[in-house]
């Protein structure tokens, strides 16, 4: 769960750099073996997005629930 603005930052660089790695796996790897390289890769993505919208949906000044930390 992302608790602070730094952290978001972090994870939103995280989840542009996998979206690169997929979008070079379209291009580079056989259509074959594409579902099974990036699937790991788009499951994460997925997550961190998800996170990232839980943490802008709450006000700046809402602390982070204690049973989500």
């Amino acid at each position: 769960m992302i608790q602070n603005d730094l952290e978001l930052k972090c994870t939103q660089e995280r989840i542009a750099w996998f979206e690169g790695l997929v979008a070079q796996f379209r291009v580079n790897v056989p259509p074959e073996n594409f579902p099974a390289m990036a699937e790991g890769y788009l499951a994460e993505i997925e997550k961190m997005h998800d996170e990232v919208m839980e943490y802008l949906k709450r006000p700046a000044y809402q602390p982070v629930p204690a049973e989500a930390a």
